[in-house]
C-alpha cells in the first residue's frame, strides 16, 4: 500500500509540473471579433491592471489545479499509512458514545487535512493580498479559517455519524437512505445560512442608503421577492472586490449588498446588479439548482455505494478495514470528491447558462445597457478578473461566463429587444 502511495505521489508530482507549466505559459489571445469593442479589456483596464490580472489569474489557476488533487492525496495518505485506523481506534477507546467517537475522529481527520492544506490556503491569501484584492489582516484571515474549520467539522460530524450508522444498519442500501436524509438536511442549511452561518464571518446590518433601499425593494416587488428590507455587509476591511446576492429561503430570505459595491458603483449600476440577482430568484434558478443537486446526489451516492463496496472487498484486508469501520470513511470522502470534480464542468455549464438568463432578465427589468456594461467592466477591473480564460479553466472553474462573452451577449440581446 505504501509503495502504491509512492507511485501515486510520483504521478501527482509529474501532473503538478505539467499543469503548472501549461497554465503559466499558455496565452489565450482575444478573438478578433472582440478587439476594440466594449468587451475588450484594453478598453476599460489600464496596462498595469491587464498585467496584474494575467499574473493573478495564473497564480489562482495553478493553485486550484494543484490543490484539488492534493486533497485526494490526503485521503489516500491517512488510509494507506494507517492514520485513519489509528484515529478510529483511539476515538473508540477514549470515548464511549458513538456520536462522540465520530466527533473525535472527524476532528482529528480535519486537523490533518487543515495542517497539510494550510500552505495552499496561505499562499492563496498572500497572493490575493499582494495583488491588492484582499486587504484582510492575517489575524482576521486566521479567524475566518478557524470558523470555517469548526463549521465544516460540525457539519462533517453529523454527516459521517449518519453514514456510519446507516452502513452498520444497512450495508447494501446505506447510500439510498443517506440520499433521502440529505434532502431535508440541505434545505435546513439553506434556511440557516443567511442568519446563522454567514454572520459568523461578517457583520450584517440594514442598508444605510434608504433611497437606494426603496428602489431595490420596488424592484423586488416586481420580481415577486418577499423581502421587506435590504442588508449591507461590511467587506471593506477584507477585500476590494465587489458583490451582491439574494439567498436563503422562506422568512430567512435576504437581499445583501457588499459595502464595497455601494461605495464604488453608481446607483444605476447597483440596481442592475440587484436586478440580476433577483432574476435568479424569479426565474427559479435556486429551486432548479436544488432539484438538480438532489438528482445528482442520488446518482453520485449510488456510485459511491458501489465503489465503496468494491474497494473494501478488494483492498479492505490490505488496509485493515472492514465495511462498517469508522476508519473507512475517508474512502467515501475520496470518492465523493473525485465525483464532484468530474461533474464540475457540467455543473459549471448549467450555472453559466443561468447567469446569461439572469443577465437578460436584468436588462429587461432595467432597460439600462450602459449601466450593465459599465458594471461588468468595473467588476472585472476591480477584481482583476481574467475576462478570456483558457478553455480548461473555463470548464473547471468558471461558474459565470467569461466577461468578454458576457458583455457581448448582453449587448446583442439588448439590441434584439429594442
Amino acid at each position: 500500500m505504501k509503495k502504491f502511495f509512492l507511485g501515486v505521489l510520483i504521478i501527482y508530482a509529474v501532473y503538478a509540473v505539467l499543469i503548472s507549466s501549461y497554465l503559466v505559459l499558455v496565452e489565450t489571445p482575444l478573438p478578433a471579433q472582440y478587439i476594440g469593442t466594449e468587451a475588450d479589456p484594453q478598453m476599460f483596464m489600464s496596462e498595469e491592471q491587464l498585467v496584474l490580472s494575467s499574473e493573478l489569474s495564473k497564480w489562482r489557476n495553478v493553485i486550484y489545479f494543484i490543490h484539488t488533487p492534493f486533497e485526494w492525496m490526503i485521503y489516500l495518505f491517512v488510509l494507506l499509512f494507517g492514520l485513519s485506523q489509528l484515529f478510529a481506534r483511539w476515538s473508540e477507546k477514549v470515548v464511549k458514545y458513538h456520536l462522540f467517537q465520530t466527533g473525535l475522529y472527524v476532528i482529528l481527520l480535519s486537523c490533518v487535512s487543515f495542517i497539510l492544506s494550510y500552505p495552499f490556503k496561505y499562499l492563496s491569501y498572500s497572493i490575493s493580498k499582494q495583488y491588492g484584492i484582499s486587504i484582510q489582516t492575517f489575524h482576521s484571515w486566521m479567524k475566518d479559517q478557524f470558523i470555517s474549520f469548526w463549521v465544516g467539522a460540525i457539519l462533517l460530524i453529523i454527516v459521517v455519524h449518519v453514514i456510519w450508522f446507516l452502513i452498520n444498519k444497512s450495508p447494501k442500501r446505506w447510500w439510498f437512505y443517506t440520499w433521502l436524509l440529505s434532502i431535508p438536511f440541505t434545505l435546513f442549511l439553506m434556511f440557516l445560512q443567511p442568519v446563522v452561518i454567514d454572520p459568523l464571518y461578517n457583520d450584517f446590518y440594514p442598508i444605510q442608503d434608504k433611497e437606494l433601499e426603496i428602489a431595490v425593494l420596488q424592484m423586488a416587488e416586481q420580481a415577486d421577492i418577499p423581502a421587506d428590507r435590504v442588508y449591507e455587509v461590511k467587506m471593506s476591511d477584507k477585500t476590494n472586490a465587489l458583490n451582491a446576492y439574494v439567498n436563503g429561503i422562506g422568512k430567512n430570505l435576504r437581499i445583501v449588498l457588499w459595502d464595497t459595491t455601494l461605495e464604488r458603483l453608481t446607483q444605476d449600476e447597483v440596481l442592475f446588479i440587484m436586478a440580476h440577482e433577483m432574476g435568479h430568484y424569479d426565474l427559479h434558478h435556486l429551486r432548479q439548482l436544488l432539484l438538480g443537486t438532489i438528482a445528482l446526489s442520488f446518482i453520485g451516492l449510488f456510485i459511491v455505494g458501489k465503489l465503496y463496496h468494491v474497494t473494501i472487498r478488494k483492498y479492505g484486508n490490505k488496509m485493515n478495514l472492514k465495511h462498517h469501520d469508522l476508519a473507512a470513511i475517508p474512502i467515501i470522502l475520496l470518492i465523493l470528491s473525485l465525483l464532484s470534480f468530474a461533474a464540475s464542468p457540467m455543473s459549471n455549464m448549467v450555472s453559466r447558462a443561468y447567469e446569461y438568463q439572469a443577465d437578460r432578465y436584468a436588462i429587461e427589468l432595467t432597460n439600462d445597457i450602459e449601466s450593465a456594461v459599465s458594471t461588468f467592466q468595473r467588476l472585472s477591473s476591480e477584481g482583476l478578473s481574467d475576462v478570456n480564460p483558457p478553455a480548461i479553466v473555463k470548464f473547471f472553474r468558471y461558474t459565470h461566463p467569461p466577461m468578454v462573452e458576457r458583455i457581448t451577449q448582453l449587448r446583442k440581446y439588448y439590441e434584439e429587444i429594442n
